[in-house]
């Protein structure tokens, strides 16, 4: 169990660890703020695309073979970018990470719950979800830590040696886990065609969409448009990555008391400290306090949208999740893309604008579900 969740830490620390480094990057590679982007843009994608044909690929394979190559990949898809010496190299790695984060998604969070006692799977899901919190904590003040103090190659190649790390851990610890079930298209088909699950995935694309399109950018608009140095940029971040690991805990209270209910409460606080940043640039101490706010509110989001999906497909919650992992990748890499196009095109201010639209949007889905 520790050795799955410590792989699922790495994978979100990979997929996110260019935002706090997007600056340092676009200057190693020769290429601009929006074109880095793409270091979120295309694992979303190709994630969006492996988690279903993943979990069809995998059929009556023993789980830990594939947790095994995924852990293989994300350990190549560092090493590649610390080392890489253009933007095409770059990308590639990028696609590596995008097939190991669809894979896993879709496939090792209900792998991690079997490796406990039933009845310990609520708590054991709920250490994976903080693990994810925990990674968006170190991912941003650590990448713009590191970028500041050796350089952003330095910290890529920490996270492969990390993952490599794993990948040992799980040859000798991980028991055989043979599939209890495989899932064919015919059930993805089946949870698609409920009403409830469409209206979980509608929401995920709106409220992703809306945070990936601002948040990708967090580090230039702290540095360009607050006036913020590398110090208030980590300290920030920080803030931002705490109030998202209160934010996960916050939700696994109140879910009790309604997922849709939850849902709106997070997204409106959310849309309301993406709405105000840009406009209040220049007051330092009220961006970072509406950082740490958007960070609190979007940190219960995964864990309700997780939720919400599993009570939509209660009959076929291996293909409610593959849909949920399509739909949640292929929101943020188009949310960082339509960023990184306004952001090059007409600034932050309009970016962090969009984003609120499509906050606030996806606020209403639940509002609107019988």
């Amino acid at each position: 169990m520790t050795s799955v969740a410590v792989l699922c830490f790495l994978l979100v620390l990979s997929e996110f660890l260019p935002i706090g480094l997007l600056p340092q990057i676009s200057a190693g590679v020769g290429i601009s703020t929006g074109t880095a982007g793409l270091m979120i843009v295309t694992p979303g994608l190709i994630a969006a695309v492996t988690a279903p044909l993943v979990t069809i690929a995998a059929g009556r394979r023993d789980r830990r073979h594939v947790l095994i190559i995924l852990s293989g990949l994300l350990a190549a898809s560092n090493a590649l970018v610390a080392v890489t010496p253009n933007l095409e190299v770059l990308l590639f790695a990028r696609i590596l990470l995008g097939v190991a984060v669809g894979g896993f998604w879709a496939l090792g969070i209900g792998i991690a719950v079997r490796l406990v006692p039933a009845d310990t799977v609520d708590r054991a899901s709920s250490v994976i979800t903080a693990g994810i919190s925990a990674a968006t904590v170190i991912s941003l003040p650590l990448g713009a830590l590191i970028g500041h103090l050796v350089g952003w190659r330095v910290g890529f190649l920490g996270a492969a040696l990390a993952a490599l790390l794993a990948l040992v851990s799980l040859v000798a610890l991980l028991p055989a886990l043979p599939p209890s079930a495989s899932v064919g298209m015919a059930a993805l088909t089946a949870a698609a065609r409920r009403s409830g699950v469409r209206r979980v995935a509608l929401a995920t694309v709106l409220v992703f969409l809306g945070h990936f399109a601002s948040y990708t950018y967090i580090t230039p608009f702290l540095q360009e448009s607050a006036h913020f140095g590398y110090p208030a940029i980590t300290v920030t971040l920080l803030g931002y990555g705490l109030g998202g690991l209160v934010g996960n805990f916050v939700a696994g209270a109140a879910l009790g008391r309604g997922v849709r209910r939850s849902f709106v409460a997070a997204t409106v606080p959310l849309a309301f400290a993406v709405a105000l940043l840009a406009p209040l640039a220049g007051v330092a101490p009220l961006v970072s306090a509406l950082v740490v706010l958007w960070g609190l509110a979007f940190g219960a989001v995964p864990l309700i949208l997780q939720t919400w999906m599993a009570r939509a497909a209660t009959d076929g919650p291996e293909g409610g999740m593959a849909i949920l992992v399509s739909a949640s990748q292929i929101s943020i890499a188009a949310g960082s893309l339509a960023g990184g196009v306004l952001v090059d095109g007409v600034g932050t201010g309009a970016t962090f604008a969009a984003a609120t639209v499509l906050i606030l949007c996806s606020a209403v889905v639940p509002l609107r579900t019988r």
